[in-house]
């Protein structure tokens, strides 16, 4: 036997007829729909027909309730004020425009459904087993997904209310969410999603089945009826732009936008920690959209890291990835870094950081920096003890391009200086930043504060600014307990934003966390994983960590 199920209908004709039709074509000898009859579109009258005509099988989902009592709410079951502002404006649409005889022959149909068919005992709810609003998500940790199994204990569960198609095995059972017909999965298609499901002989296979309808009909409705644009973006474009608190880490990092501009403090501007503004692509504020995405925000910049290599002509006690030169050099080919850049273009990054280890022991690191800032501005961090000879030739035929050096002093003195970075380092680098002038390369200049320098700050920006550097080309940068160093900050996932980073061994959370041996955890992916993956993972811890305790990350800047 095979049968056609399909969840909230939404106020949206277009695409139930089209569900009935598309059902029909394929060979559904039944067809069930899971509830929320209204709830996103412009048109709830105009489903009745249309389920009755074609004998569609209807439970109640909680949309349906809230309009046959005549409640304030929807009951959808959100928990977040600004989710619960949309959801409230679509409601009381709803309950003023859908006939009370339809809303009445809502209160008549039953909650859940349960048949045998073929066989196969099959148990049909809206939400899930455990409650009519329940978000049965697909990330949900295995023993949740077992819970909602057992307390039905039949051989197929089919569910929806969370607008996200999915189906698995949970012990002996098939297991599906069916999806919506009222709008988009928050997938960037314009189709929407229902289940077939073959049964037969106690055996149960399913399909989901992305269905093709008349989405500009069921756009032009819902402005014609005055529902706020961004509900009709939605149904043109197939990404979400309203009810995003409720989307668990993962699926929510599969949208495309992912937070509320309401949510975060300050204009969504990190506090000012004297490192000037954080880089971030501009948003598209055109319509002042409610959300955005997460990457290009403050609290994810569009900075790209890439390590070029970790061997170290220094040994510094404190580096936060543990370079030094008896380091395994983990140097990037020059064809993976063209391959890189490019691809960092193609997926929105803004500016390049180069580090290591020191950029300059690679042997290509001139047709790197060629090659990246012929496309993207690009910084380098050296130690600038290097610049010499065919180094120093070659960066100054690269004056015309997008780069920028910065360089490392830690002390006014090399006392100080070299307390940490080794003997005679003091001199070599100064040599190295009066070299970069000399070559009309001025450096950016960062110190690392320690308890030995603390004092000397004030010193080192007279003694830069006496070599022609402006104040705006000397900040000061944290000393992070990572790597070698037992001292300094902590950083993590939970405490910092990301700067998605990539080395010889894949993607990483933070340049400070990018040595996979003395930092695992900020460990993201495999060498190879696609940049845009790289950034719906990043995405993803963030959420992960947020939901943790609603507080959001700080930036941890490793540059000017």
């Amino acid at each position: 036997m095979r049968i056609a199920v399909c969840g909230g209908p939404y106020g949206n004709p277009y695409a139930l007829q089209a569900f009935v039709d598309d059902a029909r074509t394929r060979g559904a000898e039944r067809l069930y729909c899971l509830g929320d009859l209204g709830g996103f579109g412009a048109e709830v009258d105009a489903l009745w027909p249309i389920l009755t005509d074609h004998g569609v099988e209807c439970i109640a989902g909680n949309y349906d309730r809230a309009l046959a009592r005549g409640d304030t709410d929807c009951g959808c079951g959100y928990r977040d004020p600004k989710d619960n502002e949309y959801a409230q404006l679509v409601y009381d649409h709803t309950l003023a425009t859908t006939g009370r005889d339809f809303a009445a022959w809502m209160g008549t149909l039953p909650t859940e459904h349960r048949e045998t068919l073929d066989g196969t005992d099959v148990h049909m709810v809206h939400g899930s087993t455990l409650a009519l609003n329940d978000f049965w998500w697909e990330s949900l940790p295995e023993d949740q997904h077992r819970q909602r199994t057992e307390a039905s204990g039949a051989d197929v569960v089919l569910c929806t209310h969370s607008g996200m198609p999915w189906q698995r095995r949970i012990g002996d059972a098939l297991v599906v969410n069916v999806g919506v017909v009222g709008k988009p999965a928050n997938d960037g298609r314009r189709e929407v999603w229902y289940a077939i499901l073959d049964l037969g002989a106690g055996q149960a296979r399913a399909e989901l089945v992305p269905l093709a309808y008349d989405w500009r009909a069921q756009a032009r409705s819902m402005r014609e009826a005055g529902l706020p644009g961004i509900f009709a973006e939605t149904i043109e474009t197939g990404w979400w732009t309203t009810c995003l608190e409720i989307l668990p880490p993962a699926e929510r990092s599969r949208g495309r936008f992912h937070l509320y501009r309401s949510t975060l403090p300050n204009g969504f501007q990190p506090t000012d920690d004297g490192w000037g503004p954080t880089s971030s692509a501009p948003q598209d504020r055109a319509d002042e959209r409610p959300v955005i995405p997460l990457f290009g925000s403050p609290y994810f910049p569009t900075r790209l890291w890439l390590y070029t290599n970790f061997h170290c002509n220094l040994a510094c006690d404190y580096c936060a990835v543990a370079s030094s030169p008896r380091a395994v050099p983990r140097s990037l080919p020059t064809d993976t870094f063209h391959a890189l850049v490019d691809e960092a273009v193609a997926a929105g990054f803004t500016e390049l950081y180069l580090t290591g280890g020191e950029p300059f022991l690679h042997p290509d690191i001139l047709e790197l920096l060629d090659h990246a800032a012929a496309q993207v501005p690009t910084v380098v961090m050296t130690n600038a003890m290097l610049l010499r000879g065919r180094r120093a030739e070659g960066l100054t035929h690269l004056a015309g391009r997008k780069l920028t050096l910065q360089t490392s002093l830690d002390g006014a003195t090399a006392a100080t200086h070299d307390l940490h970075r080794g003997a005679g380092s003091w001199q070599r680098t100064m040599e190295g930043i009066r070299h970069l002038i000399d070559l009309g390369l001025p450096p950016r200049v960062a110190l690392t504060e320690t308890p030995e320098n603390t004092a000397e700050i004030p010193a080192v920006a007279e003694l830069l600014n006496g070599l022609g550097l402006p104040a705006d080309r000397f900040a000061v940068r944290p000393l992070l307990r990572r790597g070698f160093s037992d001292h300094g900050e902590e950083i993590s996932e939970d405490t910092s934003i990301p700067e998605l980073t990539v080395t010889a061994d894949g993607l990483h959370w933070h340049p400070a966390g990018a040595d996979l041996d003395t930092s695992p955890d900020l460990h993201l992916a495999a060498a190879g994983t696609p940049l845009e993956r790289g950034k719906q993972l990043v995405t993803e811890r963030f959420f992960a960590a947020r939901l943790t305790d609603g507080s959001l990350p700080r930036p941890v800047h490793c540059a000017v």
